[in-house]
């Protein structure tokens, strides 16, 4: 069966590691039909629109995406493709590889991060000149929904459980409903969870990693916090995430377009090329999806490596060393 893959480069680096991530794709010779598509600022400047209605529509059709990055329309072009592949949770591994300066190299964590609702819903307000409003929704549904997949998640890889962060001390509504929904599904699946407040998680995780594992969370904490792991394993240059629905999903690096060094050919492309691996993984290419991690791995062990991990190599040399480490 060919599957159809939606690539969506965007804006600054995603034009350069986009195409390298599909190039390690391709080396593995899996029956994809690859489609690009575009989105951004740049077509934005062209035609008005930061996300075409046939990139959205391709992005909703396709059996997975993959996609690069968005400038200054990033929340009108990212929010709606996982609306389009009706993302319910975002998956963010932030792990520490041999070779790279970390500052935390123990540090192996899964965020699994609420993608619907939250401060991310949209519902804001400019009252008077004085006064403008942000409305959070949390639902019991999306929160059940996102414990549910976290106790598959678990239960199918060796994991004894995991943490859910929230701040219901001060939201006790939105985030009490959060946290109350998310264990009440953990304690009927059987599945062991501790509570962390995440100011204090954000202080813990810095101090020891390790006492950490799975980390379920609302939206706009997710986001944060895994940006703040980003820092403790070498940089958002190695992050990858997955947007997952119940039918299709979507893959992209958690950095952004990078301007300053845009077009340069230094672009580190870790982070694209492991979430093409995660791209193999759900579309249940296993055995590809971890050659292509232990390449990776190796690359970032031995080198080449980009500017951003001390080294001197091009967004093209450090794709070549992986392909030829397949």
């Amino acid at each position: 069966m060919t599957h159809e893959i939606a690539v969506i480069p965007g804006d600054g680096i995603g034009q350069e590691v986009t195409p390298a991530a599909v190039e390690v794709l391709e080396a593995l010779e899996p029956d994809f039909a690859f489609v690009e598509a575009e989105a951004g600022d740049a077509v934005k400047d062209e035609t008005g629109e930061a996300l075409p209605q046939e990139t959205y529509d391709l992005a909703a059709s396709a059996d997975a995406t993959l996609f690069g990055a968005a400038g200054d329309t990033a929340a009108d072009v990212i929010l709606p493709l996982r609306e389009a592949v009706d993302s319910f949770v975002n998956v963010r591994p932030a792990k520490a590889y041999p070779g790279i300066d970390a500052v935390r190299p123990e540090t192996d964590l899964i965020f699994l991060r609420e993608n619907t609702e939250g401060v991310y819903a949209g519902h804001e307000d400019r009252l008077t000149q004085d006064v403008s409003t942000l409305t959070r929704v949390v639902t019991e549904s999306a929160s059940e929904r996102l414990a549910e997949f976290a106790c598959d998640y678990v239960a199918g890889d060796d994991h004894d459980g995991f943490s859910i962060v929230h701040k219901a001390n001060v939201m006790r509504e939105t985030d009490g409903l959060f946290r109350d929904t998310v264990k009440g599904v953990a304690d009927e699946n059987g599945v062991e969870t501790d509570q962390v407040l995440m100011d204090a998680f954000a202080t813990r995780v810095c101090l020891d990693p390790e006492q950490f594992d799975v980390v379920v969370c609302p939206n706009l904490a997710g986001d944060v916090l895994s940006d703040l792991a980003a820092g403790l394993v070498g940089g958002l240059g190695l992050l990858p995430s997955a947007n997952i629905g119940p039918d299709r999903a979507l893959f992209e690096p958690v950095h952004g377009t990078a301007p300053d060094i845009a077009g340069e050919g230094v672009a580190n492309p870790a982070a694209t090329i492991i979430s093409a691996a995660m791209l193999l993984e759900y579309l249940g290419y296993d055995d590809e999806s971890d050659r292509v991690h232990t390449a990776v791995e190796a690359t970032l062990e031995d080198g080449p490596r980009t500017p951003d991990l001390g080294g001197d190599a091009s967004t093209v040399d450090v794709t070549a060393a992986i392909i030829d480490r397949l």
